[in-house]
């Protein structure tokens, strides 16, 4: 890591599909006024890059490629809920958050050189006045000096209904017994994948958002950050 990056405080948060991440640090960045890096949808864009380019999800090396040359734009819209994702001119934000989509980036993640093709690309996100990451290996492989490292974790079964609510709100097809199967699937994948297997970084803050709202595991992040001098 540079010394750039050293010096732009990071707040560094991982965890399962449906541990809540995603909203967290989105609310987290717009409370700090920092910039936001959604890792997995690097990994989802890949994937759906591979398939409108036909390129299958065991060709290494023109996956490689396809992440070296993402043309991805992030667009904050005010008022949304949601960044506005657009890859080559075309808006894909609900096109990458289905559980496919989830399954495709799964297999891409797993592939070493696709992850260091991406690596620089989501390092170069650091930027002042600080940067909140959501991922998998964001506290211990491509921010492993953030400044604050969080893991929120979730029963499977709790996973799974929040992604089931999610899709059905957004008027997509949904079910909860093929989403819970998927979420397993998901997680063994990524705990046990060779490259950067999921896991929480040795100094990470463990938060189990089983039970907790969304608005408690904020303010529990926030005090941390608080803890820390970033706010």
């Amino acid at each position: 890591m540079s010394r750039r990056e050293q010096q732009i405080p990071v707040v560094a948060v991982d965890g399962p599909s449906g541990s809540g991440k995603g909203t967290i640090c989105r609310l987290l960045a717009q409370k700090l006024g920092w910039h936001l890096l959604d890792s997995g949808a690097l990994y989802r864009l890949t994937a759906l890059a591979a398939r409108h380019h036909g390129v299958g999800l065991d060709d290494t090396e023109a996956l490689v490629v396809l992440a070296g040359h993402l043309d991805v734009q992030f667009v904050a819209a005010a008022g949304d809920d949601e960044v506005q994702i657009i890859l080559e001119g075309e808006e894909v934000t609900l096109a990458i958050r289905t559980e496919e989509m989830g399954n495709d980036a799964s297999v891409v993640a797993a592939q070493g050189p696709v992850r260091e093709a991406l690596l620089s690309r989501q390092r170069d996100f650091a930027q002042l006045p600080g940067l909140v990451a959501d991922g998998r290996d964001m506290g211990t492989v491509v921010f492993p000096e953030a400044t604050l490292k969080i893991y929120l974790d979730a029963s499977a079964e709790e996973r799974a209904r929040r992604r089931y609510n999610q899709l059905i709100s957004k008027g997509l097809g949904a079910s909860l017994e093929v989403i819970l199967d998927d979420i397993r699937a998901r997680d063994d994948r990524d705990m046990n994948r060779a490259v950067a297997p999921l896991k929480p970084a040795p100094d990470a803050i463990t938060l189990d958002t089983t039970k907790m709202t969304i608005d408690e595991v904020l303010l529990a992040v926030l005090d941390e950050a608080r803890h820390r001098g970033l706010r």
